[in-house]
């Protein structure tokens, strides 16, 4: 059932629940970035440049998030799935004749890849900036604020095995206090330099901009991080449904970050020297340490978020054929939606660690963060653009009109943020790129070795033929057989008669093939045909939000009169030995790349939930 057909009640418990999942990241930007505002862009702290910079963030959340996303990309869903991949698979499926569909895919891909390259360096700058709040409170005393953050990171990832449900209850309340108190500090501070409210009108906006011309760059840089986060709207949709989200925002979220924003820019307006930590000098002295434990709280939830984003985008991914078969757990009986991928986890904490002893400061990694968000983000607007038109042709001018002069704006901090490429900028786009280049590796090695595949398989027709001429000896019991194409004869079930002499009583061919939409209904799921000679073809249709399960389809098929005895089953799989071949259509390095990850994949078996001893591979080596 969709999340968008519920009451009212249950509407308002999701938003609750979207605070603590899909706000964590951009709800935590108020701990670093009006200081990166100033710091990055070398500014000095005036009246004049805090009305500019305030100006600027508050014109950005309403272009970027409330306009952008929360009004128009969150209608761009994918059945109710949102995300770039979700989005790119849509845009393909909806306008398949376009020449651009090649480029749509690629601009998809490259999008995963960046937010892929976020994955680790949200954690890293959300935890350190939090917990460097101790030394504001405490600042005599030598608090060893890198050990404590690398200590809260290792935790943070420990624990993603044991899944988030029960914590993930919590969430809600706990942003919900602290989006609570965000609020309320700022209050505070505008009530006692109302001056700053000025900063809505437009006019300090683009007088910054205009004053400053190319070192505007730099400052747009900074204000970009207050936007940080804005595309989780938009990833998360499928687990709220997009009306909750909006009522979180509007109702919550915008007003509390725009309040303590202000709050910023009032404090700074009196002390100039509070630009060292705008948020933390906000509190009083004696509410410092509850905040500290407040903030470091909301940048685990914000952290777990982004954690749990780059999970579904794995298995996403892994769907489409963009990366290899990796280990995938539920680590909710409930809820499908939560898993753990444990190679990404450990992945991102090792990248994680080594990013908050790199750089050693929530200052220094601020001029690392954004470029992969901005290019992440800026993908989006060009694929919404082109659904919209292929949606609603000439009706849809005016709102593809606003939202092409919102990718103007999505250009100008794309171009903002490279300039932080010396301060650490290259480190997310070098990783960015290179998940991209080793995604469309496997895309491309795949495809290579399926058409290889394909040239080796035997016809059905002359296959039949063989069997009339030559009967093997047939044997009591079923046999599957995973055909990757549902074309031909698959190479295992050849291989299993030209060197054993037998075949089962009853073969099924078994092909999985993945949709590029979220989810396929059981009324859709299965096609069964008669090959002949004892042999069935089943193809299976899973959506990208799937996990094939064999064991599932099998009884599945059983309703449908292929007979399912699981004692007298088995289960025959191809397992291919890949070798460097003189005839390659890949170039050297790209073929060894691909070798590389087709030997780390996850076993087939155990990524299709085969039974364990009823499961027989038959290796082959292929030339590629």
């Amino acid at each position: 059932m969709s999340v968008e057909n519920n009451t009212g009640a249950t509407k308002a418990l999701l938003a609750l629940g979207a605070l603590g999942v899909v706000f964590g990241d951009i709800g935590t930007s108020p701990l670093y970035a009006v200081s990166a505002c100033f710091t990055g862009a070398h500014l000095a702290v005036s009246p004049a440049y805090v009305l500019g910079i305030l100006s600027l963030i508050f014109w950005s959340l309403v272009l970027v998030v409330l306009l952008k996303y929360v009004s128009v990309v969150l209608n761009a869903d994918n059945k109710g799935e949102g995300g770039v991949l979700a989005l790119t698979a849509l845009v393909v499926n909806t306008d398949r004749a376009s020449p651009r569909k090649k480029l749509y895919g690629l601009l998809g891909i490259l999008g995963a890849a960046l937010f892929f390259a976020d994955g680790a360096i949200t954690p890293a700058i959300s935890v350190l900036s939090a917990v460097e709040g101790l030394r504001v409170a405490a600042p005599t005393s030598q608090i060893p604020v890198l050990p404590i953050t690398l200590l809260v990171l290792i935790g943070l990832f420990m624990i993603q095995r044991q899944g988030t449900g029960s914590v993930g209850r919590m969430f809600g309340p706990v942003m919900l206090g602290w989006f609570g108190v965000l609020a309320v500090l700022g209050v505070y501070w505008i009530a006692r330099e109302p001056r700053v409210l000025l900063a809505v009108n437009p006019y300090y906006a683009l007088h910054m901009l205009t004053r400053h011309r190319v070192g505007a760059l730099a400052v747009l840089a900074g204000v970009f991080l207050t936007v940080t986060g804005g595309e989780a709207l938009y990833a998360d949709m499928g687990h709220f449904g997009k009306t909750p989200i909006r009522y979180a925002w509007i109702g919550i979220v915008m007003p509390a970050l725009v309040l303590n924003y202000f709050g910023q820019g009032a404090l700074l307006i009196e002390h100039p020297q509070a630009i060292s930590n705008p948020f933390y000098l906000m509190a009083p002295a004696w509410a410092l340490l509850p905040l500290v434990l407040l903030s470091t709280a909301a940048t685990v939830i914000a952290s777990q978020a982004v954690i749990s984003g780059v999970f579904s985008v794995t298995r996403t991914a892994v769907s489409l054929g963009l990366l290899p078969r990796l280990r995938v757990e539920h680590s909710s009986a409930e809820n499908a939606g939560q898993i753990y991928v444990p190679s990404m986890n450990w992945t991102l904490m090792c990248a994680a660690l080594a990013l908050v002893v790199g750089f050693g400061s929530s200052a220094a990694l601020a001029g690392a963060y954004g470029l992969a968000v901005s290019g992440a983000m800026t993908i989006v607007t060009p694929l919404t653009l082109s659904l919209i038109k292929s949606r609603q042709g000439h009706e849809s001018l005016p709102l593809r009109a606003g939202l092409s002069l919102l990718f103007v704006v999505d250009i100008a901090f794309l171009l903002a943020n490279m300039t932080k490429l010396e301060q650490g900028g290259w480190l997310p786009l070098s990783t960015g790129l290179t998940i991209y280049w080793l995604m469309q590796t496997w895309q491309k090695g795949r495809a290579s070795l399926h058409t290889r595949l394909l040239r080796d398989q035997k016809p059905v027709r002359d296959f039949l033929d063989d069997l009339r001429r030559d009967p093997p000896v047939r044997v009591a019991g079923t046999a599957i057989f995973l055909d990757a194409k549902a074309s031909g004869i698959p190479r295992a079930l050849l291989n299993n008669i030209k060197f054993n002499r037998v075949m089962h009583e009853r073969v099924v061919l078994l092909t999985i093939v993945t949709r590029e939409e979220p989810r396929i209904p059981d009324s859709k799921r299965l096609s069964v045909s008669e090959v002949g000679a004892g042999i069935v073809r089943i193809v299976a249709q899973f959506g990208f939000m799937e996990k094939p399960d064999v064991v599932e389809i099998l009884r599945l098929a059983d309703n449908q009169g292929v007979p399912y005895e699981p004692e007298r089953t088995t289960y025959f799989l191809s397992r291919e030995e890949l070798i460097p071949g003189r005839r390659s259509d890949l170039p050297p390095l790209r073929r060894s790349a691909f070798i590389q990850m087709a030997r780390n994949a996850q076993v087939i078996a155990d990524f299709y939930g085969l039974p364990p001893g009823r499961v027989v591979e038959i290796g082959t080596r292929v030339e590629i």
